[in-house]
């Protein structure tokens, strides 16, 4: 079950400041209005990605005899994660590329993340085999790895709309780049591990 914690702790706060739709909005909305307004922003997924993950469960569970589909996924996953820490390694400032917003930040952030396909991609493509990997080893596993997943990736947000509000040249910081460099590099060695256990799937491996 440690290992869904930790897990759940690199990808959620991996995904929480990797640069995206969602963070810029959580940025956005702090600098626009403040912090409450970058926050309410920050706890959208909680109302958004519950119906995600359960369709994306329900896809899983009708492919879970066919270890070639389970593969390919698990492939297509490791590709995601790839991309992910790859674009976690170099970080762009965000403020740059901040659209012009208005009120209702919570209602613009659930839309923000129903509408993007980032959730969709990580839950068929890492989430959800990873859900189904840890449910076969017992209940607390996946509770676990979604526990650890969201308080990280709610709670770095929490803390990046905080930490502008209080000093816009964070953004810039040496700080931020480099945490996100060591995250994306961690991210790729994670997507290696996912690649090999696609090749496992495909049988085209025995290690």
């Amino acid at each position: 079950m440690t290992d869904f914690i930790t897990i759940g702790i690199l990808l959620g706060l991996s995904a929480g400041l990797a640069p995206g739709p969602l963070l810029t909005l959580v940025i956005s909305e702090t600098l626009r209005h403040n912090i409450r307004a970058g926050i309410r922003v920050a706890l959208s997924p909680i109302f958004t990605d519950l119906p995600i993950i359960i369709l994306s469960l329900a896809v899983l569970s009708q492919l879970s005899g066919s270890e070639n589909i389970l593969g390919i996924i698990s492939l297509i996953g490791s590709c995601v994660v790839f991309f992910m820490g790859y674009k976690s390694m170099n970080p762009k400032n965000s403020e740059s590329d901040i659209p012009e917003t208005e009120p209702k930040s919570m209602t613009k952030g659930i839309l923000v993340n129903v509408l993007s396909p980032h959730p969709y991609l990580f839950w068929l493509g890492v989430g959800g085999p990873l859900m189904a990997r840890a449910v076969n080893m017992n209940m607390a596993a996946p509770a676990a790895f979604i526990a650890s997943f969201y308080v990280l990736l709610i709670g770095s947000k929490i803390l990046l709309a905080v930490l502008v509000g209080r000093s816009k040249s964070f953004l810039n910081g040496t700080l931020y780049i480099y945490t996100m460099r060591l995250l994306g590099f961690s991210l790729c060695i994670l997507a290696l591990l996912l690649f090999r256990d696609g090749l496992k799937l495909l049988g085209l491996i025995n290690f």
